[in-house]
C-alpha cells in the first residue's frame, strides 16, 4: 500500500477533525475579561439546573431566583436570559419581561435565528401586556426574518382572532395549512371552518345574507363537522324561505356530528311545531335514540315536546331514561318534577323517580376544554382562555347501570 499517495487525504481529514475540535472548544469556552469561561459549565451549573427543575414543578419564584443567579455567572448566555424573560412574563411581570427581551435585541452579534426567537418572546410580552399593535409588529418582523416560523404564524392568527379580524386570521391559518403538510390537514381545515363560520356570522350581523351563506357553506366544505356552520346555514336558509334546504342542513349535522344532534333537534322542533308536524319530530327523535341510546339531550328534547303537546305520561319514561344517562344534570331533575306536577304528583311515579335517582352514579357535567381545562356551564366553540377551537367536551363517567329497555 502506497501511504504517500494517501498523504493529502489524511492531512485533510486531520485538519477537519482539528477544526471540529477547535470549534467545539470555542463553543464551550469563551474569553471574557482576560480569562476563559466554560459556558457548558454555566448551563450545567446547579443554578441553571435547579432553575429548570423549579420551573417544571411550577415553583416560579424559586425558578426566577436560580435562573437569575445563573444569568449573573454568564451574562452573555442568551438562552438563560430568554427563559428568564419568559418566566417573568408568566409570573405577570410583563414590564420586566419586556425589559429583558428588549435588552437581548441590543446585542450586536445575534444570528438571524436568535434575533427571530427574541422577537417572538417580545411579541408574547406585548400580547400579554395588551399592547396589540406592538405585538403585531413583533410577530410580523419574526416572519420577515423567518417566513416559516409556525409559532409566529400561530400567535399572529390568535391575535387577529382576538381582534375579530377574521379575514386576516383566515389568511394566516392558510399559511399554516400550506406549511404543515397533509398529516395535519384535518385539524387545520377544521380551524379554517370555524374561522369561516365567524366570518359568516359577521356578515349576517351586517345584513349580508348571501355573503353569510357563502361563508357557512365554505366552512362546511372545509370540515363537514363544523357544527355552528350547519346551524347558522340552516337559519339563513329558513330566513330566506328555503324550508327544505334548512331541514336538509340540520339533518346532515345530525349525521356527521351526532354528539351535537340536540342543537339541530331544537331547531327542527320549532320548525315542525310551527307547521303542525309534531308527530314527525317525535319519530325523528325516537329513531335517533334507537341508534344512540346513551344520548340524554335528545331524550330531553323529546320529553319537552311531548309535555308541550299535553302528553306528560308519555314524557315521564323518556325523562327517566335521560336520568339514567345524566343523573347529575339539574335540567333533567327539573324536567322530571315539572312533568310530575302535570301528573298531579302521582305517588307511584314519584317513587319511580326516587328509585331511579338513588341508583344512579352522580357525576359532574360541565363542559371542559381539552387543551387548558377551562370549564364552562355551556358549550363554547372557542375557548375564552386558550382560544382553541372546538376543544370542549362534556366531562362524564359511565352511568351506574345500562339503560333499561322497559319503563
Amino acid at each position: 500500500m502506497d501511504v504517500q499517495a494517501y498523504a493529502p487525504l489524511i492531512s485533510a481529514l486531520v485538519a477537519l477533525l482539528l477544526g471540529l475540535a477547535i470549534g467545539k472548544a470555542w463553543e464551550r469556552y469563551k474569553l471574557r475579561d482576560g480569562r476563559w469561561i466554560d459556558r457548558r459549565k454555566v448551563r450545567d451549573s446547579q443554578h441553571y439546573v435547579l432553575g429548570l427543575n423549579f420551573l417544571v414543578s411550577n415553583q416560579i419564584d424559586l425558578a426566577i431566583e436560580e435562573l437569575s443567579r445563573a444569568a449573573r455567572v454568564d451574562a452573555d448566555a442568551l438562552e438563560i436570559h430568554l427563559i428568564l424573560g419568559n418566566v417573568y412574563r408568566e409570573r405577570g411581570q410583563v414590564s420586566r419581561a419586556i425589559q429583558v427581551h428588549q435588552g437581548l435585541l441590543q446585542r450586536p452579534k445575534l444570528t438571524r435565528l436568535e434575533h427571530s426567537y427574541v422577537l417572538l418572546c417580545l411579541g408574547l410580552d406585548y400580547k400579554r401586556g395588551g399592547f396589540v399593535d406592538r405585538a403585531l409588529e413583533a410577530f410580523t418582523e419574526v416572519l420577515r426574518l423567518s417566513p416559516d416560523n409556525q409559532y409566529a404564524l400561530l400567535y399572529l392568527q390568535k391575535l387577529y382572532e382576538e381582534q375579530h379580524q377574521w379575514a386576516d386570521a383566515y389568511r394566516v391559518r392558510r399559511q399554516l395549512v400550506d406549511l404543515n403538510g397533509p398529516d395535519t390537514q384535518p385539524r387545520n381545515l377544521a380551524i379554517l371552518g370555524f374561522i369561516e363560520n365567524a366570518m359568516g356570522m359577521e356578515a349576517a350581523k351586517a345584513g349580508d345574507r348571501d355573503k353569510a351563506t357563502k361563508h357557512f357553506e365554505s366552512a362546511i366544505a372545509h370540515d363537514a363537522a363544523t357544527t355552528p356552520a350547519h346551524l347558522n346555514l340552516g337559519d339563513a336558509q329558513l330566513a330566506a324561505g328555503e324550508r327544505a334546504e334548512a331541514v336538509a342542513t340540520w339533518t346532515r349535522l345530525i349525521e356527521v356530528s351526532p354528539e351535537r344532534a340536540h342543537l339541530a333537534f331544537e331547531r327542527l322542533e320549532r320548525l315542525y311545531d310551527s307547521e303542525g308536524q309534531g308527530r314527525q319530530f317525535e319519530a325523528d327523535c325516537r329513531r335517533f335514540i334507537d341508534g344512540r341510546p346513551q344520548d340524554w339531550r335528545v331524550r330531553m328534547a323529546l320529553a319537552r315536546h311531548l309535555s308541550r303537546r299535553g302528553e306528560p305520561a308519555a314524557a315521564f319514561p323518556v325523562l327517566l331514561e335521560a336520568l339514567e344517562q345524566n343523573p347529575h344534570g339539574l335540567t333533567v331533575h327539573q324536567a322530571v318534577w315539572d312533568t310530575l306536577r302535570q301528573l298531579s304528583l302521582d305517588s307511584a311515579l314519584v317513587q319511580r323517580y326516587i328509585d331511579a335517582a338513588r341508583s344512579a352514579v352522580f357525576f359532574l357535567d360541565p363542559h371542559v376544554c381539552l387543551k387548558c381545562h377551562y370549564r364552562s356551564t355551556e358549550l363554547l366553540w372557542q375557548c375564552p382562555h386558550c382560544h382553541e377551537w372546538n376543544s370542549f367536551v362534556e366531562e362524564r363517567i359511565a352511568a351506574a347501570r345500562q339503560p333499561s329497555t322497559e319503563m
